[in-house]
C-alpha cells in the first residue's frame, strides 16, 4: 500500500484564515455576512455553519489558532493523511457550529475544528508529548486539561466559545477511536495468512503423509 504525500493541508488552511481576516478588515459588512449566528437557522443561511470557521475577531484569535492548527494540524495529518485530516478538521467545526448556534448569539473561529484535530490526536496518540500550558506533557494529560478548562470556562463568563471547543473535542474523540478500529483491523488482514486449500492438500500429501 502506497503511503499518503503529505501535502501541508493545515498550512493551505492557515493560509486561507489570513486572507480572509484581510478581507474582513478591509471591507465593511464581510464578517456580519459570513459569521455564525441565528440566520443560520431562521433565514437558512446554511453557509454560515462552514463560512465561520474561517472567520476571526482579532489578530491575537488568529494567531492563537493559527499556531495550534499548523502545529496540531500536521501532527495529524501526518498520521491519518491529508485526506481524514481535512474531514476531521471540516466535520468538527461544522458539528461545533450546529452546537454553538443554539448557545451564542453570534460566533466565529476555528477553534471548534482545531479542538476535534485535539480529540483526536487524544485517542491516536495519548503518550505523545507536546508542550501545553507552559509544560511538556502527555497529549492525553493536555486533553484532559482543555476539556476541565473549556468546562470551567461553561460557568465563567467570557467571550470564548467554550461550547464549540467541546462539542468539537468531542468530535475528535469520536472519529479517533473509529480511525484506531480501521487501522487494527487492516493491520489484523494484513497478519491474516491466506492459504490455498488445492496447494494444501498437495503439500501435505507430498511432505507430510509420505514421511
Amino acid at each position: 500500500m502506497v503511503k499518503e504525500k503529505f501535502r501541508f493541508y493545515a498550512f493551505w488552511l492557515c493560509l486561507i484564515c489570513i486572507i480572509v481576516f484581510v478581507i474582513q478588515v478591509v471591507l465593511p459588512g464581510f464578517t456580519e455576512f459570513f459569521l455564525l449566528n441565528s440566520s443560520a437557522i431562521s433565514n437558512f443561511e446554511v453557509w454560515r455553519f462552514l463560512t465561520s470557521i474561517f472567520l476571526h475577531g482579532s489578530v491575537i484569535h488568529l494567531m492563537y489558532n493559527l499556531f495550534a492548527l499548523a502545529l496540531f494540524g500536521s501532527i495529524l495529518e501526518k498520521f491519518v493523511g491529508g485526506k481524514k485530516f481535512l474531514f476531521v478538521f471540516f466535520v468538527s467545526g461544522i458539528l461545533a457550529n450546529l452546537i454553538a448556534v443554539n448557545f451564542y448569539s453570534a460566533s466565529l473561529g476555528a477553534s471548534g475544528a482545531i479542538y476535534g484535530i485535539l480529540g483526536c490526536l487524544v485517542i491516536l496518540k495519548p503518550l505523545m508529548i507536546v508542550w501545553a500550558f507552559g509544560f511538556p506533557m502527555p497529549m492525553f494529560i493536555a486533553g484532559i486539561l482543555w476539556v476541565a478548562g473549556s468546562v470551567l470556562g461553561i460557568f465563567v463568563p467570557r467571550e470564548v466559545g467554550d461550547i464549540a471547543h467541546l462539542s468539537g473535542m468531542a468530535a475528535g474523540f469520536l472519529f479517533g477511536f473509529i480511525f484506531r478500529v480501521m487501522s487494527k483491523k487492516k493491520y489484523e488482514r494484513r497478519e491474516t495468512i491466506r492459504f490455498n486449500e488445492p496447494d494444501m492438500r498437495r503439500w501435505e500429501e507430498r511432505y507430510i503423509l509420505r514421511s
